[in-house]
């Protein structure tokens, strides 16, 4: 959650950068702001605080529509692709069969809330839905919340990696240096999803696993959201780095995480 906002604006400033991959870049660039990953992750978590565990599907994708719309409304320009900006303003908003990413960026509150991987899966699905029905759209956003459970209930990443493999096929055996040379920007769960695994999978701790994921290039603010969530879980974040991330955050983002945080991570 944090670990997914905190990617979001580290991995924006090198988006449509020119600039030498590496991981040796300035983490908090004076240019280093939120973006839509962070809005709609905020939305998520709201909707979940409304429904709580027990809800329905309805339930569920009745709140996620609403709250996605709240705050969407509320931060306009936040950038948002061109598909997502027009179901933010319908009045009656439809699911448009999209497979990009933006299924997986924002679904890490929901990969903290319940107790079986079951449930985690089904509500992760049902926040993909009300958007990115198409089944790669549900995919990425299964595939990350996958993650996140394994790895806050004391998975190895070895026990991950075979469990995504089986699951949902996404090929996890390259490296970071294997990657970077051709990677594009690529804002498809499919192109992006596998790759912020990666990211994880490879790293040492919170701060290198969002500096793998940056260095990849392409859509950096994104893959650092996805695979920051991912990080938080199994590393936590070190205290410094979330202070200097909340500086760069509103008043209103920040009261909802807390209180989500507290429902969800602080209590358990």
């Amino acid at each position: 959650m944090y670990g997914a906002i905190l990617g979001d604006i580290i991995g924006s400033p090198y988006e449509f950068a020119h600039w030498e991959r590496n991981k040796n870049f300035e983490l908090f660039s004076k240019y280093a702001s939120f973006t839509d990953d962070t809005v709609m992750t905020v939305a998520i978590a709201e909707a979940l605080l409304k429904c709580g565990k027990e809800s329905d599907e309805t339930i569920y994708e009745k709140a996620f529509v609403e709250s996605m719309q709240k705050w969407g409304l509320e931060y306009i320009d936040a950038g948002y692709g061109g598909l997502f900006y027009r179901w933010l303003l319908s009045k009656n908003p439809q699911p448009y069969g999209s497979f990009g990413n933006g299924s997986a960026m924002r679904v890490s509150p929901v990969g903290w809330m319940f107790d079986s991987m079951e449930r985690t899966r089904d509500v992760a699905k049902w926040s993909a839905l009300v958007t990115h029905n198409h089944p790669e759209g549900i995919k990425g956003a299964e595939a990350t919340v996958s993650v996140i459970w394994m790895a806050r209930n004391n998975a190895t990443k070895q026990e991950i990696r075979d469990y995504i493999e089986k699951e949902f096929r996404y090929d996890l055996s390259r490296s970071c240096n294997d990657i970077r040379p051709d990677y594009e920007f690529n804002a498809t769960c499919q192109g992006s999803v596998p790759e912020a695994i990666i990211s994880f999978l490879e790293s040492a701790d919170y701060e290198d696993c969002i500096r793998n994921a940056v260095s990849l290039g392409g859509d950096t603010d994104t893959l650092a959201c996805i695979a920051g969530g991912m990080a938080e879980a199994f590393y936590g974040i070190p205290e410094e780095v979330l202070l200097e991330g909340k500086k760069r955050l509103k008043p209103d983002l920040i009261e909802i995480m807390d209180k989500y945080y507290d429902f969800a991570v602080n209590k358990k």
